[in-house]
Parts: C-alpha cells; structure tokens; sequence
C-alpha cells in the first residue's frame, strides 16, 4: 500500500508534465497566422492602392488635379453624374452584353468538347488539343484586317454580334484546355456508379460531373468575361459608330489630342471596374462549394 502510494504522485507528475508540454509552444502557430494575416493584408494594400487613386482623382475637382495632396478641399461628383448624362451608359451595357454573350457562348462550346475530349480517346485527339492550343498563339491585333474584312463581308461591321464571335473566338482555346484539364481528373468510376443508379450520360454529367468540375468552368467563365470586359483593339475597329462601342473604346473619347479629361477618364474608369466587382462577390462562394459538390451521394 505504501509502496503504491508512492509512485502514484509520480506518475500524476509525469503525465500533466507529458500534457503540460505543448501549451508552450502554442504562441508560435498564432505568431505565424498573425504575420501571415499582416503580409496578406500589406499585398491587398499594395494592389489596392491604383484603384484608391483613381477614385479620389474621379472625385477631385478639375482646378485641385495638380495639388499634392491626397483629398481634395471640396468632393466633386460631376464626373460621375456626367457619365450617365453624356451617354456613357448606353456604352457600358454594350459591353455587358459582349461580356455576357461571348462567355455563354465559350461555356456552351467548350463544355461538350472538353468533355468528349477527356472522355473519348479517338485518333486524333492530341492533334486537335494542339491544334486548340495553337489558336491561343495568335493575337487579335496581327489579325485585325483579316478580321476586319470577314465579317464585313457577311455584313456584321459595327455590329454586337460580332464582337460577341470574336472575343468567343479568341477565349474558346483556354476554356477546351482548360476544362479538358478538370473533367480528366474526375474518375470515371462516378459516372459508372451514377449509371448503375439509373443515369443517363446527360445525368451522370449534370449530376456528379459538373459540380465536380465545377472551378474550372468558374475559372473559364471569370476568365473569358474578363478579357472580353477589356478587349480594345477588334472594337475600336469592328464598332464603327459610338453607339455600338464598348466602354473601354468608349473611355478613349475623355484623351484628346491637347489635353485629357482625367476627371471623367478616371471616373469611367471606376464605374467599369463594378461589374467585375460584382461578378467576383457572386461566384467566389461557389468556386469553393464546387471542390466537394457532387462527390458524396
């Protein structure tokens, strides 16, 4: 009895000395996420500081552009109520629709060949993924007569149709390759089982395909809106009337050949980065729900 009375403290000892331990070294991981947290934020700054000037210059007065200071003495929002009195308007729902119709249009494209492609191993199928590939290489700018002068044959110059075909045209490669990418690494052995459940081809890709690949067609659809939000060169050729030009071309009226309206170019400016805003603030969830969507039945 005596002798269990006396390695009973002991062994108390050792074992909150064993659980004990760790707590000193619980400063270290808060330590790490503080700084991690503190770098994120610093990069955030750095990358949000353009924009940061280019709101407070939409809304300094025209007489204060040359001052050093920071704010303004007095806010002015001329430059923002002008852009939707001068007609700006009209311009920035031409390039909705552009932005809009060209992703729909490389999603419903893309889609069913990226799929066949991953799916289907039939001869040829490497030469056609380069063959999409190389159509990335080539540039709007290099192509622009040739352009230019095909759909002013089938008579779509300065039409929306037009720069919707083009800009699908032009980021119809990235989203193939890129889906193609998603879709190949989804085993087979889902669709199998959605088939033993009953599914079709159309379920099986509805139901357990898609929610899985569910980033790569966020990935495609952010990045072709994107590049079709800003693409210049094709509209400012293909869109021949004001009317018909999208915002960015649209913007290229505020710089004339003496002077710039810095004002109104800068408020345009902000005006056009709302939609890309918004865009992001929709599908930043669903990229992250689309990495477990579908998987578990």
């Amino acid at each position: 009895m005596a002798h269990t009375t006396q390695h009973a403290p002991q062994h108390t000892a050792q074992h909150a000395g064993h659980h004990a331990a760790p707590r000193t070294h619980r400063g270290m991981p808060r330590l790490k996420t503080t700084v991690t947290a503190a770098a994120a934020y610093l990069i955030g700054l750095f990358f949000l500081f353009p924009y940061l000037v280019m709101v407070l210059i939409s809304l300094r007065p025209q007489d204060e552009l040359r001052k050093a200071e920071w704010f303004p003495e007095r806010w002015d929002l001329s430059a923002i109520t002008g852009f939707w009195s001068g007609g700006l308007a009209d311009n920035l729902v031409v390039s909705l629709q552009v932005a809009f119709g060209s992703t729909l249009l490389v999603l419903l494209v893309a889609l069913p060949a990226a799929y066949y492609t991953s799916r289907h191993h039939f001869r040829g199928r490497t030469f056609f993924l380069l063959l999409v590939l190389i159509t990335q290489m080539f540039q709007p700018t290099a192509m622009v007569v040739g352009i230019y002068r095909e759909f002013y044959q089938f008579g779509l110059v300065d039409s929306i149709v037009a720069l919707i075909l083009v800009n699908g045209g032009f980021n119809l490669a990235f989203a193939v390759w890129i889906l193609n990418a998603y879709f190949s690494s989804i085993p087979r052995e889902l669709e199998e089982a959605a088939f033993i459940d009953g599914n079709g081809r159309l379920g099986a890709l509805f139901r357990i395909t898609l929610p899985l690949a569910m980033p790569g067609v966020i990935t495609a659809l952010i990045f072709t809106f994107i590049a079709a939000w800003n693409e210049f060169v094709v509209a400012l050729t293909l869109a021949t009337s004001p009317q018909n030009q999208p915002l960015p071309v649209a913007l290229h009226s505020y710089m004339g050949q003496y002077s710039v309206d810095w004002q109104g170019l800068f408020a345009g400016s902000v005006i056009a980065t709302i939609p890309v805003i918004i865009l992001f603030a929709l599908i930043e969830r669903k990229v992250v729900g689309g990495l477990t969507a579908g998987s578990i039945k």
